[in-house]
């Protein structure tokens, strides 16, 4: 096309990227490429080809890991870790500052390459990918910097495997790799089958970083790699990708220690208010759908646009759907690339095929003649139970379906398993933030999409996963505590001398603490609790799957205390301490009574300095304003978990249970709490302090019973948001199995807790939830 018929059109002309520097590299390493294990690539095996999809062009081979591939690369990282961690935070942050440095230098390399191996356009790669890598590297090594000023309780966890997809194969890298080092981990990375080079590429940059041997690891393959990587002996695994593969990685390290995190699908909802800038919301959406052609875990894959602009902004839309244009990814002047590969192309084909429902619109676009290309797809008036409306599909298509009122919005929005991102477009910024703590979601952009920074944490809710990728936030998930955890001990009750024999003719059965109310356990069974000389001091109800759903139900039922402030919950703790108080001889001698010790008394006066604690902690537990390089803000808001279901201390029958409940109840979260096994009655004692003292109904909900017992029904409930395990009994493995269902939040220290120290921060910690919610500002 000649500039003047360029003119004369007002068409896009060409503007191709040379892939000359990238072949290059490709040529100088053969081609073929092993393992990058222990400061070293080791020599290419059997594997299989990488190619571009946009071609199909076999742009190398690579090796398939073997388990001894897998072991070596495992054995150097644990030989590296403890060296890596001596050379302190300072040392550390030079290197990544090195890594940082020579990203920048060999930018235009990384990009080209990571378009010709995934299918994206070159501009995203150039703009958006490769810079946001840097800044993570660049932004870690200030944190290892600051970690032994700023973190001085915490250390390295060890040797962390990760594993990570091929949607953004540099930038899952960087998000991973850079908060491990900077927090003296050494790491096992395996990138996906599709998408290796640019991981490759990475290698050789920590080659001329001088980065110690054996400190960044990388093997090559297919899945069986990474299930072999979650097995190996490694400290934490970390993951991003599929939902299902996530479960199944939650299944697998249940019992096992290691600590997991899980960055999974998602179903995001875009949200257009009447009042919003039209066109500027559907440029957003043209970014937010069809960026790396709908690849994207946090994609507005889920259209929710308000009844009385519906048409105008459909009409719009696909106006704008139909100047897009699709092509070549080396083509700086083209919006939407290739599809990573012909499986994932069959799958994005055959759900669209396959769906029935609403109106689709596909723009007559070119499509090459070879590689991977799919159009983009908008399915319009789909019920918010049709499939689609449902399933991440991954792809380049748009689902939509229109709301009338605000409520409604939250409702469709909310209505989804997932709960990764969501975006609110409205003029309104009142509205829009009134909208964003109700929605389901680790990240809500507003007048805006597909914003990331180094410094604000990027994670979900739910079925898309738990943690946080960035920020202070993130860096929790690489480190733990310097204090080496004594094992726990496992307690058994007392045993009766005379098995039901009682002088007293009055019946002392305690009953459960549900929904404000105490109540017979559904059972029917009930226990007998002696003191340690054999003396029956009272019987509890046995707790089993029903009395967990009618307290699970009950606290459901009190999800407004989430909407209270802080203060008048720390008004509410606060009563409940002084109550607490008033009884402390009488809660001393029936702790006394139970354990057969003398320390009724200081447990007692320490519950109540936690219910003082956590009433004051419920007002200052403050969120973030992040500084992001734009202009913008990302406020970091703490919310409560939801439903946390805890197994109770057996040891600390009052401090434990209150230790774990008040700071809970004081970030807004509804508990479902089961009382120590072998001394209960220090618990059902409790029910009449909470009964007088403001809580409302269904917040508090206290069962009895054997923990074994009700560890499963409820790690496995599908309303309850996490789960907690202080029983004595090892249960880890369990609950960590029946979490897998919809991948819960789990909380099973691996050694004995003190419950004289006060671990309030960590209690609050574990009780909240971090939603980013990004605001840009400026004209």
């Amino acid at each position: 096309m000649s500039i003047k018929e360029i003119f004369e059109t007002m068409d896009y002309g060409p503007a191709p990227e040379s892939a000359a520097e990238a072949l290059a590299w490709l040529v100088d390493q053969g081609d073929r490429f092993g393992h990058f294990i222990n400061g070293s690539f080791t020599a290419p095996g059997d594997g299989f080809n990488s190619r571009n999809p946009a071609t199909g062009e076999v742009l190398a081979t690579l090796s398939q890991a073997s388990q001894a591939d897998v072991d070596a690369a495992t054995a150097a990282a644990r030989n590296a870790q403890p060296g890596w961690e001596k050379l302190g935070g300072p040392g550390r942050a030079r290197f990544l500052y090195a890594i940082a440095r020579l990203l920048q230098k060999h930018a235009r390399l990384f990009a080209v390459l990571e378009t010709m191996d995934n299918g994206k356009p070159i501009r995203e790669s150039r703009d958006i990918d490769i810079p946001l890598a840097q800044r993570h590297f660049y932004y870690h090594a200030g944190m290892a910097q600051l970690m032994e000023a700023e973190l001085p309780g915490a250390q390295a966890l060890g040797v962390c495997g990760q594993i990570i997809p091929w949607n953004f194969p540099l930038l899952m890298l960087a998000w991973k790799v850079a908060p491990a080092l900077a927090m003296g981990n050494t790491v096992v990375l395996k990138p996906a089958e599709y998408t290796s080079l640019t991981a490759l590429l990475f290698a050789d940059i920590c080659q001329q970083a001088g980065l110690p041997k054996g400190v960044v690891n990388i093997v090559t393959g297919d899945g069986a790699v990474g299930e072999m990587i979650v097995a190996a002996d490694v400290d934490k695994i970390a993951f991003t990708g599929s939902t299902s593969v996530g479960r199944r990685i939650r299944e697998a390290t249940a019992g096992s220690g290691k600590a997991l995190t899980l960055e999974l699908g998602g179903k995001s909802p875009y949200i257009v208010f009447d009042d919003a800038d039209l066109d500027s919301a559907v440029e957003g959406l043209v970014d937010a759908i069809w960026f790396n052609q709908g690849q994207v875990c946090c994609a507005g894959s889920r259209l929710l646009v308000q009844e009385g602009i519906a048409d105008q902004f459909y009409t719009r839309l696909k106006a704008r759907m139909d100047k897009l244009r699709l092509g070549s990814p080396l083509d700086k002047s083209i919006d939407i690339g290739a599809v990573v590969d012909p499986v994932q192309l069959q799958t994005i084909s055959a759900l669209v095929t396959a769906n029935q429902a609403g109106e689709t619109y596909q723009p007559a676009l070119p499509l090459p003649s070879e590689g991977c290309f799919f159009p983009p797809t908008l399915i319009q008036g789909l019920a918010p139970s049709d499939p689609l409306m449902q399933e991440e599909i991954f792809g380049p298509v748009l689902v939509s379906c229109t709301f009338r009122t605000p409520a409604e919005a939250v409702e469709l929005a909310n209505n989804s398993r997932y709960g990764l991102a969501a975006t609110v477009w409205s003029e309104n910024i009142n509205l829009a933030l009134d909208l964003a703590p109700k929605l389901v979601a680790g990240v809500v952009w507003i007048n805006g999409t597909n914003m990331f920074d180094a410094a604000a944490g990027f994670g979900g809710v739910r079925e898309s996963g738990f943690g946080r990728e960035g920020g202070w936030e993130g860096l929790s998930a690489y480190t733990r505590p310097r204090d080496k955890p004594k094992a726990r001990k496992s307690l058994a009750a007392f045993a009766g001398k005379q098995p039901g024999g009682s002088t007293d003719p009055v019946d002392r059965t305690a009953k459960m603490y549900i929904g404000g109310k105490q109540a017979r356990p559904d059972s029917g069974y009930s226990k007998a609790i002696y003191a340690p000389n054999g003396k029956l001091i009272g019987h509890v109800g046995q707790a089993g799957r029903k009395d967990i759903r009618n307290a699970v139900e009950a606290a459901a039922s009190a999800k407004a205390w989430s909407r209270t402030t802080g203060h008048l919950r720390a008004q509410i703790l606060y009563y409940v301490g002084e109550n607490l108080s008033a009884r402390a001889a009488e809660f001393a001698h029936r702790i006394d009574a139970m354990t057969g010790k003398k320390t009724g008394a200081k447990e007692v006066e320490t519950a109540v300095d936690r219910l003082f604690i956590a009433a004051a902690w419920a007002d200052k537990y403050d969120g973030q304003v992040h500084g992001v390089p734009m202009r913008a803000v990302a406020l970091a808001m703490k919310e409560p978990v939801g439903v946390i279901g805890a197994l109770c201390p057996d040891e600390a029958p009052l401090l434990g249970l209150v230790s774990l409940m008040a700071p809970a109840l004081a970030m807004g979260n509804r508990v479902v709490l089961a009382a120590s096994t072998p001394f209960p009655l220090a618990a059902t004692d409790f029910f009449q302090v909470l009964e007088t003292s403001d809580v409302p109904a269904g917040v508090v909900n206290i069962l009895t019973g054997d923990a074994e017992a009700l560890a499963e029904p409820l790690a496995a409930h599908m309303n309850v948001d996490a789960v907690w395990s202080f029983a004595s009994a090892d249960l880890d493995s369990t609950i960590e199995q029946a979490s897998a269902l919809n991948l819960k939040r789990t909380w099973v220290p691996q050694g004995a807790i003190d419950w004289s120290q006060d671990h309030s921060r960590t209690v609050l910690q574990q009780s909240t939830e971090v939603k980013n919610i990004w605001v840009p500002y400026g004209e």
